[in-house]
C-alpha cells in the first residue's frame, strides 16, 4: 500500500512522513477517521513507508521486497488483529490469524471497507465481531518475538472500540513494548475505546476525503466519467466504501435493464412490455438514463469483440459474460455501427430535455429493426 493509491489527505500523509524522515515515531498511535475513509490504508501506507528498504522523499518505492510483501500483507513482521466470530468447534484457539485468508482476499478487492462488509465476508452479518481476551494473549506472544527481518514490528489493530475491558491484557505491552514494535490502532469512534488505552496512544486524526479527491480517485480508478463521478463524491461524502456501494448498485440495475431491453427488442414482445419497460426507464432521471445508454453502448462492443474472436480481451464476468457469449452471434459492425448512432444520438438528446419516453421508445424501434428475425449475419 502506497500513500498514492490513497485519495487526498495531503497534510495527514506529510504529517506522517515527516515523522518518518526525523525519526519521531511514536510506538502507539490512534488513526481516527469515518466509516469508509482512507484510515486503515493510511496506517498500511505508513508501515510500508516506515519499513521500505528505499522510501523516497513522499512515498515508499513500492518495488522493494520489503514493500511487495507489505502490497501482499504477507509481511513476516506485519501483523492484525481484527473483530471476527469466534468457531463454535474451537472457542479458544480461534484467534484473528484464524481469518487472515478471508482478511487478505477482502483487502485485495478493496482496502476502503467498512465493518459490515467484513461481517459479510465471514458470513455473519446478524452477529457481533469481537477481539477476544485469547486474541489479546496471543498478540502478547506475537509481539515478544524478534522481528525477522523488517525496521519495525508492526501491529495494526482494526476497530479497537470492540476491545472492551479485554484492551486491559495489553495495556503492558502498548505502554513497555518491546524494541522498534509498532502499535497503530484503527478506529471510527475513539469515545468507545478503553480509557486506559486511549490515553497511551498518539491521535492522528484523518478527515473525510474531499469531494474533488474522491471525484478524482473514482474517475481514474472505476473509469467514471468526471460528471457522474463528481456525482457519485457528492452523494457518498468522503466515504469510499459508500460510492463503490453506489456505483455496484448502479451497474447491476444497469445490467438488469439492458438485458431485459435487448431480450424484449429481439424476442419483438408486444407493444405493453415495451411501453412498461420504457416507462421504467423514464423515471430515472437524465444522468442515470445517459448512464444506462453508455453501459449499452459497452455491451453491444464487447458483443462485437466476443464474435470476431477475440474473447480473450472480453473484460466481463459473471452474468455479464454470459450474456455476451448468448447474444453476440447476433451482433455485426454493420448493425452495430447503426446500433451506437441511435445510441449516442439519443444521449444528445437527453442532454437536451427531450421527452424520454419519445426518445426510448424510437431507439427501442430502431434496435429492434437491426435485430429483427435474430439470424446473425455473416
Amino acid at each position: 500500500m502506497l500513500f498514492a493509491d490513497i485519495p487526498g489527505l495531503s497534510a495527514v500523509k506529510e504529517q506522517l512522513i515527516r515523522s518518518a524522515q526525523s525519526g519521531r515515531v511514536s510506538h502507539a498511535q490512534l488513526f481516527l477517521g469515518k466509516e469508509g475513509g482512507g484510515h486503515l490504508a493510511l496506517a498500511l501506507a505508513y508501515a510500508t513507508y516506515l519499513n521500505c528498504k528505499q522510501p523516497g522523499p513522499t512515498d515508499s518505492c513500492g518495488q522493494c521486497e520489503s514493500c511487495l510483501k507489505y502490497k501482499k500483507l504477507i509481511h513476516p513482521d506485519l501483523h492484525f488483529s481484527f473483530p471476527f466470530i469466534r468457531s463454535e468447534k474451537e472457542k479458544e484457539h480461534t484467534v484473528a490469524d484464524t481469518y487472515l485468508k478471508p482478511w487478505r482476499e477482502l483487502w485485495a478487492q478493496t482496502c476502503f471497507f467498512t465493518p459490515n462488509e467484513w461481517m459479510l465476508r465471514l458470513s455473519a452479518e446478524n452477529k457481533q465481531g469481537n477481539i477476544t481476551v485469547n486474541e489479546c494473549q496471543n498478540i502478547i506472544r506475537k509481539l515478544s518475538l524478534s522481528a525477522f527481518e523488517a525496521a519495525f514490528k508492526v501491529l495494526i489493530i482494526w476497530q479497537p472500540e470492540l476491545l472492551g475491558t479485554t484492551g486491559n491484557v495489553l495495556l503492558k505491552i502498548v505502554e513497555e513494548p518491546p524494541p522498534k514494535t509498532l502499535f497503530l490502532f484503527v478506529a471510527e469512534d475513539e469515545e468507545r475505546i478503553l480509557s486506559t488505552i486511549r490515553s497511551r496512544l498518539l491521535l492522528v486524526k484523518v478527515p473525510r476525503i474531499s469531494t474533488p479527491d474522491l471525484t478524482a480517485w473514482l474517475v481514474e480508478n472505476q473509469s467514471l466519467p468526471e460528471e457522474q463521478a463528481h456525482s457519485l463524491a457528492l452523494v457518498s461524502e468522503g466515504n469510499i466504501a459508500q460510492a463503490n456501494r453506489l456505483l455496484k448498485e448502479e451497474v447491476d440495475l444497469n445490467e438488469q435493464l439492458f438485458t431485459d431491453w435487448m431480450r424484449k427488442c429481439f424476442l419483438k414482445e408486444n407493444a405493453r412490455d415495451l411501453s412498461q419497460w420504457v416507462e421504467i426507464v423514464a423515471g430515472l432521471g437524465r444522468e442515470k438514463q445517459k448512464n444506462l445508454l453508455n453501459y449499452s453502448l459497452h455491451m453491444l462492443r464487447e458483443c462485437l469483440m466476443y464474435r470476431y474472436g477475440t474473447p480473450e480481451h472480453v473484460n466481463l464476468i459473471g452474468s455479464e459474460l454470459e450474456f455476451v457469449k448468448k447474444f453476440s452471434p447476433f451482433i455485426d459492425h454493420k448493425k452495430l455501427n447503426v446500433m451506437a448512432r441511435s445510441i449516442e444520438q439519443s444521449i444528445f438528446y437527453i442532454e437536451r430535455n427531450v421527452n424520454s419516453k419519445l426518445i426510448f421508445h424510437t431507439l427501442s424501434f430502431d434496435i429492434e429493426r437491426q435485430l429483427k428475425g435474430g439470424t446473425p449475419q455473416a
